[in-house]
């Protein structure tokens, strides 16, 4: 098993790494947190989890090693495979706590992949989680975050076909001093 790599970062599509380790390119699916916290050709070290399946070997890599141990938790619920457990990885940590905190699937709906049915499951899985690992989703590997998100913007811009680190990190960058639902979308429509 590949638990850690060191080398020189390549990006590739968003989303996908290639990490040069002594020559030999290894191709890493990554949080899109972490695809843009990568500078083209800089030196960095990823944890790695090896997902093997009798059909395909893929690595995911990861900044912390919290996060790599969130995405491991993640995929060994019922139902999450590594792509929707990348996209959980992908959203602010403080989104899960506050639906957590609300008991609202609705916000773990607009995670690209997750529905209602699953979202409602995911939040009592994501509960369990964390009472065995409280600090699980600790910190802010994912970005960062500045009270309530609204919901109606999320739907509607997930309807637009974005996905939920784009949209959550637009979201962020919004000015405080937009009233309305409508007034969130557009603007961040214009830095999408």
């Amino acid at each position: 098993m590949i638990a850690r790599l060191r080398g020189a970062a390549s990006k590739l599509q968003p989303g996908t790494l290639v990490v040069d380790v002594g020559g030999v390119g290894y191709k890493l699916s990554v949080p899109l947190p972490a695809w843009d916290g990568v500078t083209e050709g800089e030196s960095r070290e990823f944890a790695v989890s090896t997902y093997v399946r009798e059909d395909r070997l893929e690595l995911y890599g990861f900044l912390t090693e919290t996060d790599r141990t969130l995405f491991e938790r993640l995929i060994e619920l019922p139902g999450i495979g590594p792509k929707m457990g990348l996209e959980l990885c992908s959203v602010p940590k403080s989104l899960i706590e506050e639906a957590l905190m609300k008991e609202d699937p609705r916000l773990l709906s607009t995670v690209k992949g997750v529905g209602r049915k699953t979202a409602e499951k995911l939040l009592i899985e994501l509960k369990n989680l964390r009472e065995k690992d409280p600090g699980i989703l600790a910190g802010s590997g994912a970005g960062p975050h500045r009270g309530s998100y609204d919901q109606d913007a999320m739907a509607a811009l997930a309807q637009l076909g974005y996905n939920s680190a784009d949209i959550l990190r637009a979201l962020d960058q919004l000015p405080k001093d937009l009233q309305t639902t409508e007034e969130r979308v557009t603007a961040a429509l214009r830095s999408l």
